[in-house]
């Protein structure tokens, strides 16, 4: 990539999270100071859920005992016998805390089965090939056992879904279990009703409506959809409507309307109807008050409004709801009298006036930045959910993303910027397009200039949706946003939030900057994620990251560059990164214990490697030493000793000392 190309983020706006379940995000102008990113809550939260309703399949037994005994299981099964919600729950019950639950992506950029460093002791990983074609089940399956040894080696625990009578390698079948739909599909829906909050006293007696749903054997997430509707039914039910009720109105929505919402437009025949009728569809569930102005900027939106008719002349809301099936609950909200007409309208209006769809773009940015205390972020995040299932469903995910693109083009406001951040996490969330959004949102970081508010809306994206369940994926666009930003260190920032909850991704960026050459850029991003404190921690496992091969060949590059540049320039001789060195120092001194000798080794060790600058950067790191030995936290004695210990090692380094330093020079420290 061409050091010309830079990323322009004109926003000093911060962002939050406002805690469980839906993320909400907020840009507002006085967050100068990006707040820190909650990484991967959302998937512990998903993962809780599927346990909540999981009923057992069959061989769940098996399969249990198949993880726990090898730390892999390797799951077959038909589609529809919840093969995937068993592999998350066998999943969650190995939860530990120093491991992170991930999903593997074989067959995007940048992930090899092959590669040790994929894994990191405890993690839980999910590779779901259900719905693989036979080519890459071919290509997955020959790098299996290096992945199962791996997960093996640091304590880990897979689990793999295989495409249904896919072949199997022979020293993989040991791992197979095949599973079936529960013996008991009554119960599946009766655990989803209880989950819902469904009062069981409703749902334990026989229903003639249930029992003919039931009858035909329906995959586990059928069951789930119509548990789902019987929960809306009951929410959107009138006074004295019961579970009966509710579960009719539940098979009455999964039947098809497209016909019968067809006459009903074809009946409406004003704009304003019509308009009223698209609006309560995108919009279901919201105030009248936010359905009476979305209607309004309908109509200015797609043309010239109509006519003006004196206000008391006027059809009221409650009327216009009433034309259109549609009416205003005890609490406000407008809402359909049968129970999934609005996804039925919805796909009406996009399927037969294709004509509208730019339209409708628009008039969604016009409504999000309207100033109305009903507009709160779950009515807005619904409006741009249902406006993006329109384009997914329709496979326009390339219009979709040019939409959230503009939403947050120059002058975009907060309003717009969440809009755009929404319909980008739609698009992730999609199991049919997820991977191609992955990878424009790729390009964009990598390549494009970015204007407006779209790069901290990616620096967003990158946080609190990709990365909950492809961390790896996460580092690498910020990394490229942060190595192009200019005026802001909001990608940086998240950057550092990201790789300082795990040293797998800590190793994998310092590896990613040592083997792209250092810009300058890239080497700011070193001093920010080089802290010594988590690279000779010790916590979870025996072993530091500084005791690791590759990421002491990954520091001495890095600081190499570091020091080059310091001391090339001649306001920079003798003035070596200051505080990145003290800090080192100071971390070698008193809190690395027995692997503080290492970090003066690999400052030695780069610094060695200068080339004509060699020696210059000899004197500014003994200058820096002498220096941190005034601030040091524990008191001069120890610094003073480390800095002879440092200087001892750069007189062996230029051949002008022995091996093994004196006690004087530090070598009694324990």
């Amino acid at each position: 990539m061409s050091t010309e190309q830079t990323t322009w983020v004109e926003s000093t706006q911060g962002v939050t999270h406002t805690g469980d379940g839906h993320i909400y995000v907020s840009l507002g102008g006085a967050a100068h100071e990006p707040r820190k990113p909650v990484f991967r809550q959302l998937p512990d939260d998903q993962l809780r859920w599927v346990r909540r309703v999981l009923v057992a399949p069959v061989n769940m037994g098996r399969a249990r005992t198949t993880l726990e005994e090898t730390g892999t299981v390797i799951l077959d099964g038909a589609p529809g016998s919840g093969r995937t919600a068993t592999a998350r729950v066998l999943l969650r019950e190995h939860h530990r805390p120093g491991g992170a639950f991930r999903e593997l992506l074989p067959a995007e950029q940048d992930e090899s089965l092959r590669d040790p460093a994929l894994v990191d002791p405890g993690d839980r990983l999910l590779l779901d090939l259900s719905t693989a074609q036979a080519g890459l089940w071919h290509a997955v399956r020959g790098d299996l056992p290096a992945l199962r040894r791996t997960v093996h080696e640091r304590r880990a625990h897979l689990v793999v879904v295989m495409p249904h009578d896919g072949a199997l390698d022979p020293d993989l079948q040991h791992y197979r279990v095949e599973i079936g739909p529960p013996a008991f599909p009554l119960e599946v829906l009766r655990r989803h009703l209880r989950a819902h909050g469904v009062p069981y006293e409703q749902f334990l007696r026989n229903d003639v409506t249930v029992d003919e749903f039931l009858s035909d054997g329906k995959p586990m997430r059928e069951i789930a959809d119509f548990a789902d509707r019987i929960r809306r039914a009951r929410e959107s039910a009138g006074p004295g409507e019961g579970f009966t009720e509710w579960c009719v109105a539940a098979k009455r929505a999964r039947a098809r309307r497209r016909a019968e919402v067809a006459d009903r437009v074809a009946g409406l025949p004003e704009a304003s109807q019509r308009a009223l009728l698209i609006t309560v569809s995108v919009l279901h569930g919201a105030h009248a008050d936010i359905v009476h102005r979305a209607a309004a900027l309908l109509l200015s939106t797609v043309g010239p409004s109509e006519e003006e008719t004196p206000l008391l002349q006027r059809k009221d809301l409650a009327q216009r709801l009433s034309e259109i099936s549609a009416r205003s609950g005890p609490d406000g909200r407008v809402r359909f009298t049968e129970l999934d007409y609005d996804s039925a309208v919805r796909a009406h209006f996009w399927d037969h006036m294709p004509d509208l769809r730019p339209h409708l773009g628009a008039w969604a940015a016009r409504v999000v930045e309207s100033n109305d205390p009903h507009l709160v972020p779950d009515v807005r995040d619904g409006l741009v959910a249902r406006l993006a299932g329109e384009y997914l469903r329709t496979g326009r995910a390339d219009a979709l993303a040019a939409l959230a693109e503009g939403w947050s083009a120059q002058g975009a406001g907060r309003a717009r910027s969440e809009a755009a951040v929404q319909a980008l996490t739609c698009g992730l969330a999609d199991p049919a397009h997820g991977r191609d959004f992955r990878e424009r949102i790729y390009q964009w970081c990598a390549y494009r200039r970015l204007t407006g508010e779209f790069a901290q809306v990616l620096v967003q994206v990158c946080a609190d949706v990709l990365a909950l369940d492809h961390p790896d994926h996460a580092l690498i666009r910020l990394h490229h946003l942060a190595r192009r930003e200019r005026g802001t260190a909001h990608a940086l920032h998240v950057l550092c939030a990201l790789v300082a909850g795990s040293r797998r991704l800590r190793r994998r960026l310092l590896d990613r900057l040592a083997r792209g050459g250092l810009a300058p850029t890239d080497r700011v991003i070193f001093l920010r994620v080089s802290d010594p404190a988590p690279l000779t921690d010790r916590s979870v496992t025996t072993c530091a990251l500084v005791d690791e091969d590759g990421v002491r060949r990954s520091l001495i590059t890095c600081w190499r560059a570091v020091l080059t540049d310091a001391v090339s320039r001649p306001e920079g001789r003798h003035v070596a990164p200051r505080a990145e060195i003290r800090r080192w120092l100071h971390w070698a001194a008193e809190g690395a214990g027995d692997r503080g000798e290492i970090l003066l080794d690999l400052l030695v060790e780069a610094a060695d490697r200068c080339g004509e600058d060699r020696g210059a950067t000899f004197a500014a790191l003994y200058a820096s030493a002498r220096q941190a030995e005034c601030a040091s936290p524990g008191g001069g004695a120890r610094a003073a000793e480390t800095t002879d210990l440092l200087l001892h090692k750069i007189g062996v380094a230029q051949g002008l000392g022995p091996a093994a330093p004196s006690a004087s020079a530090g070598g009694g420290r324990s």
